[in-house]
Formats: C-alpha cells, structure tokens, sequence
C-alpha cells in the first residue's frame, strides 16, 4: 500500500514538475489530476484526469474534493488557481517538498541569483569523479519528483533550488546548503527585494548543528544553526581563489590554468562546489582530476582553445546586456571583444563602464554593429566584420599576446543565425580553423 493510496491529489501545472509529481503521487496510490490554465492543445497530460484552460479558471473547488494540491514551481500560492484550493481547506506544498518527503537521499542544495546550474552540475560531476552515483536535478535537470519515480539508485543529489521552489517548503533539509550570492532578480513575482531574499534564506531553515552551510565570504545570510564554511574570489576565505589558484585556509589545492572554466564567477562556481565535496569526504587530489576534465556548458564563457598565448571564449550565450556585463567583469585577461548581433532597440551605452580598462578593441557582426560602433569607437578602437569567419581573423589581429578573445555578443542572434547555438559554433569553428 503507497503512502497515498486512495487519496485525490491535484496537480497544479503541468510542465515536468507537475507531470513528475502526478506520476509521484500515482507510484504511491493517490489519483492524480492535473489543472493547467494553458493552452489545451499545447499540454500533454492524456495520462492523467486533467482540468485545462477555461475549465481550469472556471473550475469550483469543494472542500474535501482533494486532500492535496501540489504546485508547480511558478505558480504563486496567492494566484487565483492554488486560491481556490487553499480557500476550500484543501493543503497546498511544493513539488519539491512533496518529492523530499519521498525519499532519503543526501543531497547538496544549491541557491543563488546566478551561476545556481554551474555550480549544480559541477558539484554532480564532483560526486561523479569520486564513483559516486549523482545527478543535477531540481530546478536544473531532472524535477526531483521525475528523478525518484526512476527507481535510479542515487547516492547523493545535486539540487538546484529556486527561491520559488524555497516559498513552499516546510521539511526540505539538504546536509550541504550553498549559498552562490544574491542580488536584484524576480522584482516581477515578489513585491520587494527583502521578500525575495526571505523565500531564498530558507534553503538554511530545516538545518541542524551536523550540516553544511556553504556561504559567499561577505554575504549576511543570519544565524545559521548549521556549520558554516565561506568562498571568495575577492577577500579571504574558507576557500579561496587568488592569482589563478585555488585553496584551503593557507593550502594552495590547484591552479585555475588546468581548467577549461573561464571567469572568477565561475572559480567561485568551483570553490562552492569543491567545500561541498569536502563536506562529503571528497579529496582535493581527486576532486581536481575531476575538474580538469570537465567540460562546461557550451556557449557560456567556454574555453574553445588557446593559441599564441591568446584565449578565445565563446560566450555566444550572453543574449542581454546584463549577461555581457557579467562575463566583461569576470575576466583576468586584457579582453578583444566580439559583439554583436539583432537589433533590439536597446541603449548599450551603460556597458561603458564594463568596458573601459578591460576591452582594448571590438569586433562587431549583425545588425546591431553599426549602433555599437557609434557608442563606443570613441572608447576604444571597433572593426565591423561582415561574418564570423571575419571576426574572429580581425580579433586576432586587434590582440596581443596575453589577452582573452571573447565572443559576448549582448543580445539575440536571430539576424544571421537560427540561434545562440548555431551562432557559437560558428564561433568555435572560425577559431579552431586558425593556423
């Protein structure tokens, strides 16, 4: 007999968490059924009784009728469809917390306005190295939900949290809780910065005095009933990044030049990580063997080869200013940067800032270059290039031995390519065809 057996369980959303969750709940005898206010016709739950569109904004709910309704990370517990259910009685929990209740796996929890699915699959592939069974999952890859009706025998988790999946948690406590860092995001969902901040501490809330929690140096997070460790890139540590190598208190443990990550905010990514490896036991020998075969995402700040003491990044993922921003500010190198593409109507000029003493010439490609150049040639020296073959040969010639050529293009790729990807290899074949 399931855990459920015989309850009536509603599934609010029907995208991988929601499907996860019903498939969850059905493994454990409930009756599942789905209500989505989408599209019907773009929903696929023919597995399962399922209330869509119309019908589901309609629908009048009776208390008693369920007895749980289990959301879907982007669903607001003060929206008008959990509404109904909450005002009929019926108690309403996360997907995530529903699926943490279902089983005892350790798992490393990691939250953060950026960098949350580096250091996620990072941390999987630490676990990895080491022979241990471990998978990203959560709000990156695999809903925790879908992971355990797999039956897959996991010895420990790698979960990435939102501060969402955090507002309707109540038991969830992961043995390792990293915090990344935060900053503003999400103004859309939450009324004020300290109510988002308040759903992401709570990734802390369920520990215990025989924890982990994982914090950036300088980061006010409160008491914590867990052990704490800190990380920096920028100011003493626990673990710290400084001058291209990594350490422990006064242990230097590895050097940054071994790996194919780019970026202090990826060597963050990496220290973050490697203090949860330690936590669970992992050496500092086995953990970098293991960084130094991994290879990142593509196209976000991806080492694609280094020639004639140049480095040439493809970062062909950074389709806003913000992201642009980001990878300018993160690097060590003396930077030629190659941007560009659809034009959006956007004011670049802000990026002024990002630019000045660490870009020393632009390449720029796509609609865009021409809006570009005016905004900064009186910055620094800009080159248009008609194709990315072009690009990069002129980027070339702008360097110096020494610098970092990064494709950052700063906005979306729609004007020559069928998107960020295709853009980026063309990127990464332009420079591996250099001689």
């Amino acid at each position: 007999m399931g855990a459920f057996e015989g309850k009536h369980v509603a599934i609010l959303g029907a995208g991988k968490s929601g499907l996860g969750a019903a498939r969850l709940a059905r493994l454990h005898g409930a009756h599942a059924t789905i209500f989505d206010e989408g599209d019907p016709a773009k929903i696929k739950t023919e597995e399962f009784p399922a209330v869509l569109g119309q019908a589901a904004r309609d629908v009048i709910i009776m208390p008693g009728q369920y007895d749980l309704a289990i959301l879907s990370p982007g669903l607001d517990t003060g929206w008008p469809l959990p509404k109904k259910f909450s005002d009929a009685g019926v108690p309403l929990t996360g997907e995530l917390e529903f699926a943490f209740t279902q089983t005892s796996i350790p798992m490393v929890g990691i939250t953060g306005t950026n960098g949350k699915s580096t250091c996620t699959e990072i941390v999987a592939a630490l676990f990895q190295g080491a022979g241990k069974r471990s998978i990203p999952c959560g709000n990156h890859g695999l809903a925790l939900s879908e992971l355990i009706v797999s039956g897959e025998p996991y010895d420990v988790l790698s979960l990435e949290i939102s501060s969402f999946q955090l507002e309707t948690i109540s038991t969830l406590r992961t043995q390792v809780s990293i915090w990344l860092n935060f900053a503003p995001d999400h103004l859309d969902r939450y009324p004020d910065m300290e109510s988002y901040f308040k759903a992401k501490v709570r990734i802390f809330e369920n520990q215990t005095p025989d924890d982990w929690a994982i914090v950036r140096a300088g980061e006010n997070v409160g008491n914590l009933k867990a052990k704490r460790i800190s990380f920096s890139a920028e100011t003493d540590a626990d673990f710290t990044y400084r001058k291209g190598s990594f350490f422990h208190g006064q242990k230097k443990i590895g050097d940054s030049s071994q790996l194919r990550l780019r970026g202090t905010h990826n060597m963050e990514n990496v220290l973050a990580a490697m203090a949860a490896g330690w936590a669970f036991g992992l050496t500092f020998e086995g953990m970098m063997k293991t960084l130094e075969t991994y290879d990142p995402p593509r196209h976000r700040c991806e080492l694609v080869r280094t020639l004639e003491d140049r480095e040439y990044i493809n970062d062909s993922k950074a389709t806003n200013l913000h992201a642009l921003e980001s990878c300018l500010l993160s690097q060590e190198r003396p930077i030629v940067l190659i941007a560009g593409g659809k034009e959006k109507g956007l004011d670049y000029t802000p990026l002024a800032n990002a630019i000045k003493g660490r870009v020393h010439a632009m390449v720029l490609i796509g609609e865009i270059a021409a809006s570009l150049e005016s905004s900064f040639s009186g910055l620094v020296p800009c080159h248009r290039a008609k194709d990315m073959a072009e690009a990069v040969s002129m980027a070339r010639t702008a360097s110096r031995p020494g610098d970092a050529i990064i494709l950052s293009p700063g906005t979306s790729s729609f004007d020559m390519y069928t998107g960020y990807g295709q853009r980026g290899d063309f990127f990464c074949q332009a420079v591996k065809a250099l001689n």
